[in-house]
């Protein structure tokens, strides 16, 4: 009985990197106890955060580790960083206020209930990205965040439903965040107007978004189903004038009929027909 404790415990310190996380249904399904997992509490291998759940000790716990869990060994992929959260770690955090608390997440399933429960100051906001995007995987598919555990690799990072990630490089040993690429989040953040961003900060961040890709854009435009998203898209793109706004194909676009009111006692623009803010129309 010692030898099989002693060669599951060198199993474990090779399938669970330290600072990462587990449940108590993954060390289940790879061959521990209830009784062995409690007995790795007790003798210090391993730290339970919250009830069920489990990680071997490395410095204080952040929500980069309890991401990088779900995105590798607890297989909830496709879940990438987004929108703001996804903006603000790729260098944009100078067009918006420094937001700490709130870490949104995008995928087609949400995160467990214990990510809330973890002793971190920040909440975690799932998005299912099914409501913004298309249904239909438009490239690998779920294998494009897979990691491989023992090597310590990326399998593959390519493309989403709704357009490409970004894979950044994450604390001392280069763990793989995925992440949206800016073109997807500026749509993510899109999304969250006008209840949950104001109209100041995202012509802001537009504003400052001269070197976005085309081709990631024209892909985001046809897999995009919220009308609202694709006509605040072209507004404020249009506002900037941006350079990469000619290289896309406005024709092939579905901006919908009717009118979208965004802003009550706003001001109709009347080439997208949504309401904005008055301080904010006829800027152009």
């Amino acid at each position: 009985m010692t030898v099989s404790k002693g060669k599951l415990l060198n199993q474990l310190a090779k399938l669970l990197p330290e600072g990462l996380l587990v449940d108590s249904v993954w060390l289940k399904r790879k061959g521990y106890s209830a009784q062995l997992q409690n007995l790795y509490v007790k003798s210090g291998w391993l730290e339970q955060p919250a009830r069920g759940v489990f990680r071997r000790p490395r410095g204080a716990l952040s929500w980069q580790q309890v991401v990088i869990s779900l995105q590798t060994i607890l297989n909830y992929s496709p879940l990438v960083v987004g929108g703001r959260t996804s903006l603000e770690l790729q260098g944009y955090a100078h067009y918006l206020p420094q937001s700490t608390t709130r870490v949104h997440l995008y995928g087609p399933k949400a995160p467990p209930n214990w990510v809330q429960k973890l002793p971190l100051p920040v909440k975690f906001v799932y998005h299912n990205d099914r409501r913004l995007f298309k249904n239909e995987p438009v490239a690998k598919g779920i294998s494009s965040v897979r990691w491989n555990v023992e090597t310590g690799k990326m399998l593959d990072v390519t493309a989403f439903r709704g357009g490409d990630v970004a894979q950044l490089n994450w604390g001392q040993w280069d763990w793989p965040l995925t992440l949206s690429t800016p073109e997807r989040a500026v749509f993510e953040l899109l999304d969250e107007l006008p209840n949950n961003e104001s109209f100041e900060q995202v012509d802001a961040l537009l504003g400052g978004l001269a070197n976005l890709r085309p081709d990631r854009l024209q892909k985001l435009l046809q897999d995009c189903v919220s009308v609202k998203v694709k006509r605040l898209f072209f507004y404020f793109a249009d506002r900037h004038e941006h350079a990469w706004l000619k290289r896309l194909n406005k024709e092939t676009v579905d901006l919908g009929h009717g009118k979208r009111m965004l802003v009550r006692g706003g001001v109709l623009d009347p080439t997208y027909q949504i309401t904005v803010p008055g301080d904010l129309d006829g800027v152009r």
